[in-house]
C-alpha cells in the first residue's frame, strides 16, 4: 500500500530513542522527509546511522521543548532547509512516577510547560502552512494512562488526558482545511521508558524485574509486550493519505491490553 507521503516533510517530536524513534523510523521508511527533534545529540545520531538506508530521510535536530522561545528558530531552519512541515508528531517525554497528591506546584507547572504547552504552541506554529496547503497531520502521542489511569503516574495520567481532549477540540477546528488531529496511544512497549517503569516497580515492591514483566506480559491478550516498530506502522498509517477520513480519535496499540472500551 502506497501511504503517499513520499517527499512529506515530517516533524518527530522525541526522535531519539523509544517511540519516536521507531515512528521516525517508520515515515522515513515511506518515503518522507523525517526531521527528527530530540534533547540528545548522541540519541539522535543513533537514529540517523539507522535510518541511513531507508526510502526516505533523517535530519536531527538538537531541540529541548522545554525552551519555547526557541520554537520560531526551530521551523524557520527546517523551511528554509527542507521545506514547511506538513506531518506533525508531538511525542514528549514522560515525566518522573508520582502521586496524584502533595506534588510541588513548581512540578506540576514545569512539566506542563514541557508536555504540554509546548506541543500546543509548536502546533499552532506548524498549522497555517498545512492551513494553506489543504493537507496537514498532527498525531499526539500520549499514554494508554489517559483512558486507565496508571497507579504511580500521577502527572502523566493528568497532563496526557489534558491532550487528548485538546487534540479533539483540535480535530473539529481544523477539519475543513484537510488536516487530521489523532491521538495515538501504546499499551506496554518494549522501550526504554517501559523498562525503566518496571525496574521503579520492582524497586518499589521489593521483586525482581523479570517477575514485575511477567506478571505484566500476564494482563496483555496477547501475551507479549509490543514491538517499536509496530507503534511506529499505526503512526505512519495515521500520517498517510490513505487516512484521509480518520480524524479526532484515539488509536490504542496495546495488544487488548486496555481494559476499556
Amino acid at each position: 500500500m502506497d501511504l503517499g507521503i513520499d517527499k512529506k516533510v515530517a516533524l518527530v517530536l522525541g526522535a531519539g530513542g523509544g517511540l519516536g524513534s521507531a515512528i521516525a523510523e517508520a515515515l522515513a521508511q515511506e518515503g518522507a522527509i523525517v526531521v527528527g527533534g530530540g534533547i540528545r545529540d548522541e540519541s539522535l545520531q543513533r537514529t540517523a546511522e539507522r535510518l541511513k538506508g531507508a526510502r526516505g530521510r533523517f535530519v536531527p535536530l538538537l531541540w529541548d521543548l522545554g525552551e519555547q522561545e526557541l520554537i520560531e528558530e526551530k521551523f524557520a531552519w527546517i523551511e528554509q532547509n527542507l521545506g514547511p512541515v506538513d506531518i506533525l508528531v508531538n511525542n514528549t517525554g514522560g515525566p518522573p512516577p508520582s502521586e496524584a497528591r502533595n506534588v510541588a506546584a513548581a512540578t506540576w507547572r514545569g512539566q506542563f510547560e514541557s508536555m504540554a504547552l509546548s506541543v500546543f504552541k509548536i502546533t499552532d506554529r506548524a498549522l497555517p502552512h498545512m492551513i494553506g496547503r489543504k493537507w496537514g497531520r498532527i498525531i499526539t502521542s500520549t499514554s494508554s494512562g489517559v483512558v486507565a489511569p496508571i497507579p504511580n503516574l500521577g502527572i502523566s495520567n493528568t497532563l496526557r488526558a489534558a491532550l487528548v481532549s485538546w487534540s479533539k477540540t483540535l480535530a473539529r477546528e481544523v477539519a475543513p482545511h484537510g488536516i487530521t488531529s489523532n491521538i495515538i496511544l501504546p499499551g506496554r512497549i518494549a522501550t526504554q521508558r517501559i523498562r525503566a517503569l518496571d525496574e521503579a516497580r520492582a524497586k518499589r515492591e521489593g521483586r525482581s524485574v523479570d517477575a514485575v514483566i511477567a506478571q505484566s506480559v500476564e494482563t496483555i491478550p496477547m501475551n507479549r509486550y509490543g514491538n517499536p516498530a509496530e507503534y511506529g506502522d499505526a503512526a505512519a498509517f495515521l500520517a498517510s493519505d490513505r487516512a484521509s477520513y480518520i480524524t479526532g480519535t484515539v488509536v490504542r496499540v496495546d495488544g487488548g491490553y486496555i481494559p476499556s472500551i
